[in-house]
């Protein structure tokens, strides 16, 4: 059995969630297929950037954040080696704190919000396949659902929002248009009883670490390097060598407050991915988040952008129903999406090859916030000092 759509949206996390919930709003009959389960995990370092937290104030779905017991952050600390730099989060552009949620809080709330504006949501079918007319053009998808089932849905816009791995950008052959030179290695665990209210960032040579308050009282703790370096040490001993390198990150800024004994057993780790930034559109298809622009880890944005990506797709996908067309149209996206992303891009690079010193650092963390600004007033038009 073959379904109709105006549009098919290919993975329901943070990115493809908020594209569906944008397009829903706009009155468009939207399907989004998701191969995991309902409140799956996955691999995340949570944190929101005030463009995020504007983009979810907007969208009326901040105080579900908050209510789920997402603490908010309103400092954020820089540790360096014998420094450490405190600022606050100043309201603005309707942002008066930062928040750290989940995953398994934020995909949840942004699906249902997709399915309450209209769009209509499928966990656990997996697209193997799209379909083209005689001209090229993207117009169907195709794979199974969880008991084998064959699926089959045609739609006139197909959005690719599963992961750095996109099966959809894999299928349409998306080229990379710039691919990254350094990657970095991050391990993270959820800690008790740390009583961190902050973003806490720190940056030594060689090593950095964060502690990022979430929910349930927890506080997400990663240590990060070079991919090169992390695949040299760590071996098979995951919890030393994250214990070694946080002590190594921190230093003695955070000497007596991350006992050993409190370390989580259970850790994840993310060996590394070098960045890419792929063209994020063509015939019938157009990609959002990691799909079309994976950025290290180390950004602490990605799902910032994420939310960035459905944003600015929703707007140009709203000039085509009015009568635009639509080649221009998702030309303007990736232009758009280029603009904000390309900064980010390039900084994090730099940070992810830990090629760096302590003042070469701080330069780099500038110009990063100074992007991350750059993405505020894109999505908000109020423009932050930088």
């Amino acid at each position: 059995m073959t379904e109709d759509y105006d549009v098919v949206v290919v993975g329901a996390r943070p990115a493809g969630a908020a594209t569906a919930l944008l397009l829903a709003q706009q009155g468009l009959r939207v399907l989004v297929l998701e191969r995991a389960k309902p409140g799956a995990d996955t691999l995340s370092t949570h944190a929101l950037m005030r463009a995020g937290v504007a983009q979810l104030t907007r969208w009326g779905l901040l105080d579900s954040i908050v209510a789920a017991g997402t603490p908010a952050v309103r400092r954020t600390r820089f540790h360096y080696p014998g420094e450490q730099v405190t600022v606050s989060i100043k309201p603005a552009a309707g942002v008066e704190a930062l928040y750290a949620p989940r995953r398994t809080v934020l995909d949840r709330l942004l699906a249902e919000a997709a399915e309450n504006a209209g769009a209509t949501v499928r966990y656990g079918v997996t697209v193997t396949g799209l379909e083209r007319d005689r001209s090229g053009r993207i117009i169907a998808v195709v794979g199974h659902d969880h008991s084998s089932a064959p699926v089959r849905v045609r739609s006139w816009l197909t959005v690719g929002a599963d992961g750095a791995g996109s099966t959809v950008a894999r299928l349409v052959g998306a080229p990379n248009m710039r691919v990254g030179s350094a990657s970095s290695a991050i391990v993270y665990g959820y800690w008790d009883g740390l009583g961190v209210t902050d973003y806490e960032w720190f940056y030594r040579p060689g090593a950095t670490a964060g502690m990022i308050p979430t929910n349930d009282g927890k506080v997400c703790v990663f240590a990060g390097t070079s991919a090169q370096r992390f695949n040299q040490e760590v071996g098979g001993d995951l919890r030393g060598s994250y214990l070694r390198l946080l002590a190594e990150a921190t230093g003695p800024a955070a000497a007596g407050r991350l006992p050993e004994s409190l370390a989580p057993q259970r850790l994840h780790g993310f060996p590394g991915r070098l960045g890419h930034l792929r063209q994020a559109h063509g015939p019938g298809w157009a990609l959002v988040g990691d799909a079309g622009q994976f950025i290290d880890p180390l950004s602490t944005n990605g799902i910032t952008d994420a939310l960035r990506d459905a944003e600015l797709l929703s707007r140009q996908v709203e000039s085509i129903v009015s009568g635009a067309g639509e080649n221009e149209a998702l030309a303007a996206y990736q232009t758009e999406r280029d603009r904000l992303a390309t900064p980010i891009f390039d900084v994090v690079n730099e940070l992810a090859g830990y090629r760096w010193d302590v003042p070469t650092v701080r330069e780099l963390l500038l110009r990063l916030n100074s992007a991350f600004s750059a993405e505020v007033e894109a999505l908000t038009g109020v423009t932050l000092k930088r």
